[in-house]
């Protein structure tokens, strides 16, 4: 049995809680953009003062202190960046969720692909890496549609893609019993 079968509920996990995400962000849709980006704008004021600290104290062992103390900087004028001109931090988010639905879309499908002899019907993982491409390929090709019509966006495909997880998972939650038998016969 594969470890995605025996942790079936994780992905139910994950499917709802994106089906609750979803629903807030149409519900709630300029309080969602501003949650996003003043939660972008603290960690990265966060990451950056942490950063920094590691230079100072110059005990790092995988990057020299020059590069922390860099890196510190960027973040933290990334951070004041998001509460100054938070308008400008949503159009960059909308880039940064595009890509990130790019890529987290062409991995669910290649996964799928490798599952294809282990779980059947696993088109459930190919529909919503699929969704995931085509939401990120969206807001690319126009960005300029509004940070609030990307909240909804977000949350429609959040729905979605919690509700494909949540069939993924219960379909995988039927085969245990199967898979579990199998395994038994071999023994």
């Amino acid at each position: 049995m594969t470890a995605l079968a025996r942790n079936w509920w994780a992905l139910a996990i994950r499917g709802a809680a994106a089906i609750v995400f979803g629903l807030l962000a149409l519900v709630l849709p300029g309080v969602t953009l501003a949650a996003l980006i003043l939660l972008f704008g603290a960690y990265a004021i966060v990451d950056g003062v942490f950063n920094l600290i590691a230079a100072f104290r110059g005990r790092t062992e995988t990057r020299p202190p020059w590069l922390l103390a860099i890196h510190g900087l960027v973040s933290l004028a990334a951070g004041i960046v998001a509460f100054v001109m938070p308008g400008l931090t949503a159009l960059v988010l909308v880039y940064v969720i595009a890509v990130w639905a790019i890529v987290t879309g062409a991995l669910e499908v290649l996964a799928a692909m490798r599952l294809r002899d282990e779980i059947p019907n696993e088109w459930w993982l190919v529909a919503s890496g699929v969704l995931s491409v085509v939401f990120g390929l969206l807001l690319v090709i126009a960005p300029g549609a509004g940070a609030l019509a990307l909240v909804l966006w977000i949350g429609a495909y959040a729905i979605f893609f919690g509700a494909l997880l949540i069939g993924l998972a219960l379909r995988l939650r039927r085969e245990q019993p199967r898979a579990r038998a199998d395994i038994a016969r071999a023994a």
